[in-house]
């Protein structure tokens, strides 16, 4: 896949993150630090990575490393299909992997999703589905 140009980010309404297509095509969506996440934040978060897809299909990386907490309401709206056509959940600490295992164990995804510490690792597996 050819490098794309870095589309410009658009803030997720509400203020709690930031929605980005990169050179490499993943989608980012970065989460403000401390932040708690409510159904409104999800809808909007999606809202903007459906707008900035245009219509397409991105492997997705979501940054959610610093996130404080995600309401039981906002984790249903994650299970919801998007623009993403796979998705990378990065984080670093028990807590992060406790809040995605949880996601994952109570939510079907709407495609694959992993849970990641290492942002190199999720990555390559986001770019791994573009070469099958």
């Amino acid at each position: 896949m050819g490098e794309r140009q870095t589309e410009d980010p658009i803030h997720v309404d509400g203020g709690k993150g930031v929605v980005q297509l990169e050179p490499d095509g993943i989608i980012h969506l970065i989460w403000n630090p401390r932040v708690r996440i409510e159904v409104e934040d999800a809808q909007a978060a999606m809202a903007a990575v459906n707008t900035l897809a245009s219509g397409s299909e991105y492997p997705m990386l979501v940054d959610m490393a610093t996130t404080e907490a995600v309401s039981r309401e906002a984790r249903s709206v994650f299970s919801i299909p998007c623009a993403a056509s796979r998705i990378a959940l990065l984080g670093t600490s028990p807590v992060d992997r406790v809040l995605a295992n949880f996601f994952l164990n109570v939510h079907i995804p709407p495609c694959p999703t992993r849970f990641f510490t290492s942002r190199e690792v999720a990555i390559a597996w986001l770019h791994k589905e573009e070469r099958k």
